[in-house]
């Protein structure tokens, strides 16, 4: 069996190397061996000095995510007990890091006296993604080598930065090109510590770190981000232990960290977190397809429509290094869709985030044709067109015409019906459905819809590039919507509904924004725009047909043309992106309230939530009961990565699950009978979760 920590002396100089793969994550059984290992060399009177590294092209990319929530995350012996260790051996140890060092990665890169780097090394404290903070003396140490303002920018954004970056803040003493070089750079920089009689564990630049903060750092720095962290933990629980680092002394401030992580841990966020963190990794997992299956290759990708959706497409792929073959109708429009993407990635670099030698690379990948032909040997298509079905399916025999044999062609729809599109081509295997949410250029979310016919080599593929591309996919079966719009649809629908019977469009969405969510439902109809909104629910006009007073603000909105921000008025008045309320749609809904003989009333938050976010909820429970959706999991994805659903509330079936699924099936029944027709008309509690309630059942699972 091989040994989690290889252990080599050569001319005094002891070699750790962490062996766990595939990322050396620092679970109990890697913690007890490399605290043997320590403890080896430490009591080796042939070892002056010793180098730490990880195999596998990595140091190490941090704690055993699986361990948090369980006895196993502090069972001996802890991190920071090995850490603590470390710290105390008197004889220098130099952390050698390829790759990533991440989390506890870095926290043991910290408590190494000295640190040496690979230029491709990345360095992080990500714990916060998770709902917790550095907890094995990452709040403590970094802030005395680094100090505390860019210490905090670390551990607040969790965002990695790279090595030359660290050398700056003086996290590295030195950063070798070559991995193959950086062995040999430790040997040396270990001999010149031997010779200088360097202490194991130097003097840190900021021992004191509050010594050039003002006194009322904390607070400002609170108050200057309080609005954007809104109700999550992890952010105040970071500050208060980098707090702690100021004004205790480093075992004091250790402590403090430790008890700050339990409190994290074992917060409803985090454990939130978490299943959003195991949710992605199962999203790619589609039974019946396995994981060796050959892929198909994806050189050259084409997408038809130069607009704002197609343009953001496009960037998607030549932001990954992939050519892009941008094709329209006129010149005109396919000069002002290159234009847009041009400014789009001028924005970025005023913004710092691409230079302008990244820009001209980008711009290169992109070209633009008038001709069907030219697209003829692309490996993807991406439709990205009006949403008609004619027109859709227009362009798709094209397609058919003119693709190369193989070619995986993708309609960009949000709504229809996948197999209608696929069934005019002579190779519905080769059609699948890839939904951008816009801006598709930044928004995460793909909902990659798979056809009836569609081929596992197909699917697989796009959910390999989807990755590469640096998206969240998840799976989606047909049906009017897919799982993120069908599910905006009873949500949507209770808002305005909710507007109808006397709630004001401000009431509303504070009782979401209150949650947590970006946006409320009525605000985000008006960013995605009223006749948008309109003209989707018009195609699908039969369904609610037996309801005379379904989306009827909605519907008198989009015939006053109040089609939203773009044109300044919509459920609020705009000015600039300003929102401000409109007396006016509350004089819209009374009269048309007292047409349809709708009460108004005065409505309570409690109701809204529970009416808007119920309906939600059922939905997506009867979309995992058709089949329509594979996990429950992956309905939390499409909703935090497609429409602001808080991550830290875990997506809205993680959210039922934690209100209880009993009091969510209590709740529709309620209103099923509080609101007379029209609950009886739409408060249908899911089957699944009638089921699941009856069984005693605590999470979302088909039964």
């Amino acid at each position: 069996m091989q040994p989690l920590v290889r252990y080599q002396v050569d001319a005094g100089l002891a070699l750790l190397s962490l062996s766990r793969s595939p990322v050396n994550a620092l679970g109990q059984p890697l913690r007890a061996a490399l605290l043997q290992a320590l403890d080896r060399a430490a009591a080796d009177e042939a070892v002056h000095a010793i180098i730490l590294r990880g195999e596998g092209g990595l140091f190490s990319a941090g704690a055993d995510i699986s361990e948090f929530g369980s006895e196993a995350s502090f069972a001996f012996p802890s991190l920071p007990d090995v850490l603590l260790r470390l710290t105390q051996i008197y004889k220098a140890v130099i952390a050698a890091i390829t790759g990533p060092a991440l989390g506890g990665g870095l926290e043991l890169a910290l408590a190494c006296g000295y640190r040496i780097a690979c230029r491709d090394a990345r360095l992080g404290l990500p714990e916060i993604n998770l709902g917790l903070l550095p907890g094995a003396g990452g709040t403590q140490r970094l802030p005395r080598l680094i100090g505390v303002e860019p210490a905090l920018d670390m551990m607040i954004s969790g965002q990695p930065i790279c090595s030359a970056r660290a050398l700056q803040l003086g996290l590295l003493d030195r950063v070798v090109s070559e991995p193959e070089a950086l062995l040999e750079s430790c040997r040396e920089f270990a001999a010149k510590l031997l010779a200088d009689r360097a202490p194991a564990q130097p003097e840190t630049r900021f021992a004191k770190p509050a010594a050039d903060l003002s006194a009322d750092f904390f607070q400002a720095y609170l108050s200057k981000h309080e609005a954007r962290w809104k109700d999550r933990l992890a952010p105040r629980l970071v500050l208060a232990a980098v707090e702690a680092a100021c004004v205790l002394p480093l075992s004091e401030g250790l402590r403090r960290e430790e008890a700050l992580f339990k409190q994290a841990e074992a917060s409803a966020q985090s454990a939130a977190l978490r299943h959003v963190f195991f949710a992605e990794r199962k999203a790619g997992q589609i039974p019946g397809i396995d994981a060796a299956l050959p892929l198909r290759p994806v050189q050259q990708v084409a997408v038809i429509g130069a607009g704002t959706m197609g343009g953001g497409i496009a960037m998607n792929f030549a932001n990954a290094g992939i050519p892009v073959l941008l094709l329209e109708q006129k010149a005109e429009a396919l000069e002002r869709g290159l234009a847009n993407i041009r400014k789009n990635y001028e924005i970025s670099v005023q913004r710092g985030k691409l230079d302008a030698a990244q820009l001209e690379q980008r711009m290169q990948l992109l070209q633009g044709t008038l001709e069907y032909t030219d697209i003829a040997d692309a490996d993807l298509v991406i439709e990205a067109v009006f949403e008609k079905m004619d027109i859709k399916q227009q362009v798709f025999r094209t397609l058919d015409e003119v693709c190369k044999p193989g070619a995986i062609l993708a309609s960009n729809t949000s709504s229809l019906d996948v197999d209608q599109i696929a069934n005019v081509t002579r190779r519905p295997q080769d059609v699948v459905g890839l939904h951008f949410f816009s801006p598709a250029n930044v928004m995460r979310l793909l909902e990659v819809v798979r056809g009836s016919a569609t081929a596992p080599d197909v699917l697989a593929t796009v959910l390999k590039l989807a990755r590469r591309i640096g998206k969240v996919a998840v799976v989606s079966r047909i049906c009017f919507g897919f799982i993120g719009n069908r599910m905006l649809e009873p949500y949507n629908r209770e808002a305005h509904r909710l507007v109808l019977e006397g709630a004001t469009p401000a009431q509303v969405d504070g009782v979401l924004t209150g949650l947590g969510l970006n946006m409320g439902v009525l605000s985000m109809t008006d960013l995605a725009g009223v006749d948008v909104n309109f003209l989707v629910r018009d195609a699908n006009r039969a369904a609610f047909a037996h309801d005379p007073s379904y989306y009827k603000v909605g519907d008198a909105l989009y015939a006053l043309g109040r089609f939203g921000q773009k044109t300044g008025r919509g459920f609020y008045l705009y000015e600039g992106r300003q929102r401000n309320d409109d007396p006016e749609v509350i004089a819209i809904a009374q009269q048309l309230a007292g047409e349809l003989q709708v009460p108004r009333r005065a409505i309570s938050e409690q109701e809204i939530h529970d009416r808007c976010l119920f309906m939600l909820i059922n939905e997506g429970i009867q979309l995992l009961d058709e089949g329509i959706a594979l996990r429950a999991g992956d309905i939390d994805l499409v909703w935090i990565n497609g429409y602001g659903f808080p991550a830290w509330l875990g997506g809205p079936m993680h959210y039922a699950e934690q209100l209880g699924l009993s009091r969510v099936l209590e709740g529709i029944r309620h209103y099923r009978q509080a609101l007379g027709e029209y609950g009886e008309v739409w408060f249908q509690p899911a089957p699944l979760l009638e089921r699941l309630v009856a069984a005693g059942k605590t999470q979302i699972e088909k039964i």
